[in-house]
């Protein structure tokens, strides 16, 4: 990012950087003496701001907003963070310096994994033992060659040799959906998680080499047996913060103002809240928004079945009766249609379905 000329982006960067300090500065000051919720939420959305200029500008005229750099989204999930923390009485304290080394760590600067500024602050000033470091190396070395098996080798097949002729012949022979886009749903879903975790494992095994941990981002998360456990294993650190950042702190205000009687429905309108928000995060796209929107009714859905199977199982227990669907079984029945969910929500995220059914 801040090589080959890229000026641009470069001065994007210190611009945003005196911005998010300026709006740190204020608000580490007043939490010393005050706790004014509306400060709180003027400050954090003042954050947030570079990062929605540089989302609704390009849906608004189609063209990239001079403030975006490459990893502002990240870096604007652990701004953001800092500042509920530091409401939250969560940091104690905070140094400009250690803020701008927590923010601009290199290995996670520009995808992740997110992280905790406590967690980050802690390990960095935790010298590792011997034993310890020798065991990170090994993982480093563990990291760098899954890694690039899956970002060099497998994600570039999916993406680059069986994609682009898979998108040809669906565009070729068209209609609402054709064989060839089942066959785009599975291989650029795979590709996706190769991908990113593949960068991932570069991005941990470099922490690892500087003597500091980062979070996981992935855990193996296509052997997940519903929707939710799909998230805690999938793009953890990201999840992690939109379910402590975002879903907790609505729930808690929904429930803190009743705005509804059943703690159902208000985890219900929350999830599709969360996951709506995620989905804007990406990109304000019908695609990007869909998908959001597909997770979060999936996550009611899942939500729905576990209480159901829940209140079955305890008037099966009652009977003298065995459990519903908790064999093995039906633990992988669960992995195969939770598998397939998520195969068709990546073929929304994808966009390939805009190129298909709105062909210019």
């Amino acid at each position: 990012m801040l090589t080959g000329g890229k000026t641009n982006q470069l001065a994007a960067l210190g611009i945003y950087l005196c911005w998010e300090i300026l709006l740190l500065l204020f608000y580490k000051h007043y939490r010393k003496s005050k706790d004014g919720k509306w400060v709180f939420y003027l400050v954090s959305f003042l954050s947030l701001l570079p990062i929605i200029f540089v989302k609704v500008q390009p849906a608004i005229n189609g063209t990239q907003s001079l403030l975006g750099f490459v990893g502002i989204s990240y870096l604007t999930f652990r701004s953001v963070g800092i500042i509920i923390e530091l409401r939250d009485g969560v940091i104690k304290d905070l140094k400009m310096w250690e803020y701008l080394r927590f923010l601009l760590f290199m290995p996670t600067f520009s995808s992740g994994p997110i992280d905790r500024f406590k967690r980050f602050n802690e390990n960095y000033k935790t010298i590792p033992e011997r034993d310890e470091l020798l065991d990170m190396l090994a993982e480093s070395v563990r990291y760098i060659m899954w890694g690039f098996l899956y970002k060099f080798i497998l994600a570039h097949i999916l993406g680059e040799i069986l994609l682009p002729p898979l998108k040809n012949l669906a565009l070729q022979t068209g209609g609402v959906f054709n064989y060839y886009v089942v066959a785009i749903m599975y291989t650029f879903g795979l590709e996706l998680f190769f991908d990113f975790a593949g960068y991932s494992m570069f991005a941990i095994a470099i922490s690892n080499l500087m003597g500091i941990r980062s979070p996981i981002n992935f855990n193996k998360p296509f052997l997940s047996r519903d929707l939710k456990e799909f998230w805690n294993r999938w793009h953890m650190s990201l999840s992690f913060w939109f379910r402590d950042f975002v879903f907790m702190r609505m729930v808690m205000v929904m429930t803190r103002k009743k705005l509804f009687k059943n703690r159902n429905v208000t985890s219900s309108v929350a999830y599709i809240v969360n996951m709506l928000i995620m989905g804007f995060w990406h990109g304000i796209t019908w695609f990007y928004i869909v998908y959001g929107l597909f997770h979060g009714v999936g996550l009611v859905i899942n939500d729905v079945w576990v209480r159901k199977k829940k209140t079955l199982n305890k008037e099966r227990k009652k009977a003298g009766r065995p459990p519903l669907l908790e064999n093995r079984w039906a633990q992988l029945l669960g992995m195969v249609i939770t598998f397939h969910v998520v195969m068709v929500s990546f073929l929304i995220f994808s966009g390939f379905l805009n190129d298909l059914w709105f062909k210019k």
